[in-house]
Order: structure tokens, then sequence, then C-alpha cells
């Protein structure tokens, strides 16, 4: 332990405290035989400053442990002033399936959440405490995906190399161009060895022919990038080829094309529902108050809606969704949106309300139709 340099506050403490230890530590006699003694002037300055600077000390901890007890007592009454204890209150048991449905939902959630973030061991022990029965084919995309990852985050391209080769197919019906910007990288990474890698690149450049009519602008500029490998890379107008950042672009596009090929989200559901739960949360708590001061009941009583619209921003847009301009209700699978002949389109519900007498007159033209000649919509 550093003590400070000699004549420190420390040092002198420390130094107080070791002369003050060879008194306390003087014989049982040698105590008794100076308790009737006067201190000399020496003894009795040594421990006047003890004294003096041990209950400095004192009252130095004792504030700064004031001014952190003040801090914590203001943190708990932010809490309780934040807080609403009665959060569960906000909609009826009755709207939700039942409590070790929800225990089974949440823990696969977290099970996911895990798995997709690369905690497999803490999965793992999710799993054998929870008692889930989760299934090889559940683990093994994720299992797959964070291998990738990994070699990816230690610049190593064979894997995610052989991962879209072998689902080439796949990717080309996405449009996705992930093949050939690991091909890319790893030309870039051949140039970056220099001059004595120029012909294993050149040889390497024959992977771009599939994607020369796609990608013909790039395969030009990492053509041209040869002619100053002598000079170096790094000096040339191609040096924007040598930067980092395509390989935290890479990770994202594998991420994002292989999650869209397996099915997965690329954020975690977990972390997307809690996000959306903290900006539509307050929303609920104070429709939950006013509905308490009107006496509404009933207002809420599905669990696939909402009793008002909550803007949670563009980034939670995953589909479209289509509103009855008549019943002003968000469509469902039991209550699709229905394409009249005319071209307006209605919730299914709206067009059996609006039939009368086998024919429907539609609600925005005065054209009669046969409500049988209307064809559900699918966005």
């Amino acid at each position: 332990m550093d003590c400070g340099p000699p004549g420190s506050s420390v040092h002198g403490i420390f130094q107080d405290y070791f002369r003050t230890d060879v008194f306390l530590s003087a014989s049982h006699q040698e105590v008794q035989a100076v308790q009737g003694t006067p201190l000399s002037a020496t003894l009795s300055l040594v421990m006047s400053q003890c004294c003096r600077k041990i209950k400095d000390t004192v009252q130095k901890l004792a504030s700064d442990h004031k001014d952190i007890h003040s801090s914590v007592s203001r943190v708990g009454k932010a809490i309780d002033r934040n807080f609403d204890s009665e959060i569960c209150g906000v909609v009826s048991d009755a709207v939700w399936d039942s409590r070790e449905k929800q225990q089974q939902t949440l823990q696969m959630a977290i099970l996911e959440h895990l798995y997709q973030q690369g905690m497999l061991s803490v999965a793992e022990e999710l799993c054998q405490e929870s008692t889930l029965n989760v299934d090889l084919d559940f683990k093994q995309p994720f299992l797959e995906l964070n291998r990738i990852l990994e070699a990816l985050h230690e610049q190593d391209l064979g894997p995610a190399l052989e991962w879209a080769v072998s689902h080439r197919q796949r990717l080309l019906e996405l449009n996705s161009s992930l093949e050939f910007k690991l091909h890319r990288l790893q030309f870039i990474r051949l140039l970056a060895d220099g001059p004595e890698k120029q012909l294993e690149a050149l040889s390497y450049a024959r992977h771009f022919q599939p994607f020369a009519h796609v990608h013909q602008r790039e395969i030009q500029v990492m053509m041209g990038s040869l002619v100053y490998l002598q000079l170096g890379l790094e000096k040339s107008p191609y040096c924007h080829l040598l930067d980092n950042s395509h390989w935290a672009e890479i990770c994202e596009t594998f991420t994002r094309d292989a999650c869209s090929l397996l099915g997965l989200s690329v954020e975690s559901p977990l972390s997307v529902s809690f996000a959306s739960g903290c900006v539509a949360l307050p929303v609920l708590m104070n429709i939950k108050a006013v509905m308490e001061q009107r006496q509404c009941s009933g207002v809420w009583s599905h669990k696939d809606e909402l009793p008002i619209e909550i803007e949670l921003g563009m980034k939670c847009w995953y589909h479209s969704v289509f509103a009855c301009p008549i019943l002003r209700q968000q469509t469902s699978d039991s209550n699709p949106p229905i394409k009249l002949i005319c071209g307006h389109v209605i919730s299914r519900d709206a067009l059996n309300k609006l039939i009368n007498g086998g024919k429907l007159k539609c609600p925005y033209c005065p054209m009669e139709q046969n409500p049988a000649d209307g064809k559900r919509i699918i966005f």
C-alpha cells in the first residue's frame, strides 16, 4: 500500500500510528510504572497530534457518510415518486393467458434473448433450472449464427464464406450482397499483405465473376487498386479499402441476412418488447386513471388490441396495418380487410353490417354490388 511521500498527511498519520503502537505495546509493568508520572513534552506533543488527526479523520468519514446517505435517500424518494406500485393493474388478468402460460412465454423469450446474444452457457443453465424442454432444432440456428459471428469478430472469413456459398440461391432470392461483400473483404485482406500477395489476389478475383453485372463499379475500384500495390495502399487514393469499418459492416450484413434466411428477428424480441413497453406504459397508466375516474369498464378486453393507438416510432414498424374507416378498428386475422369491386377497402365486420337485402352499397360511392365479390387483402 502506498502511504504517500514523507511529510504527506497520510504518511504522517501512519507514522503517528506506529509511534502510538510502540507505546501501547510496552509491557504491563512499564505502563504501571509510568501511570503516576507526567508525560514528557515530546510524548505529549505526539499524543495530541495523533488525537487531532484521528478526530479530523473521523469527522471527515462522518461527513462523507452523511453525503452518501443523503444521495441514497433521494434515490429512494425518486423511485417512490416515479414508479407506480400498481403497475400490474393496468389491465385485467382476464385479458391474458393463465399465469403458468405467462411464465412459460416469458422464460422462452429470455431464453431466445440469451441464445441470440451468444450467452450459451447462461441459456443452458436457465433450461435446467426452469425445466424448459428446448429442442435442438430451436438451438441450432442460434449456435450456428454465433459461431460464425465469433469468427468474423476475429477477422476469420472462412465460416461465413462457407455458409454464404451453401445458401447462395436463397440469398439471391433475398437480393442479398453478403457473398460478394465477403469475397471483397477477403480480396482486400490479400491486398493489405503487400506486393507478395499480388498474384494470389489476381487469382482470387475470379470469385467476382458471378457478381460482375450487379457490382461492376466496386469490382473496377478493387482492380484499380492493384496499380498502387507496390507503393502501398495506405498512401494511395484507395486507402479507404483498408478501413476497419468494413468488418463492422460485414457483421451487420451477415446478421441481418442470416436472420432473414433462418426466420429469426434481427433484434431480440425481448429487448424490443421491453423498449416498446417503456414507451407505452405511461400512456396506459394515464388511460387507466381516466377509465377509473369515469367508471368505464370493458374498454380493453382483448390482448391483441390496445384501447388507444400508441406511437412507438418508425423503429417499431415491422408490417403494414389497416384500420377500417367505417368501424375505426384495426383489422386482424378474424376481421381482415376486404376490397370491394369499386376499389374501396373496408373490414369484413363492416361489410357484414352494411349488407341489406343480399346487396351491398359502398359507403363511399353509390355503387351496389354482391358482397361475395369482395376480395380479402393481405398486406
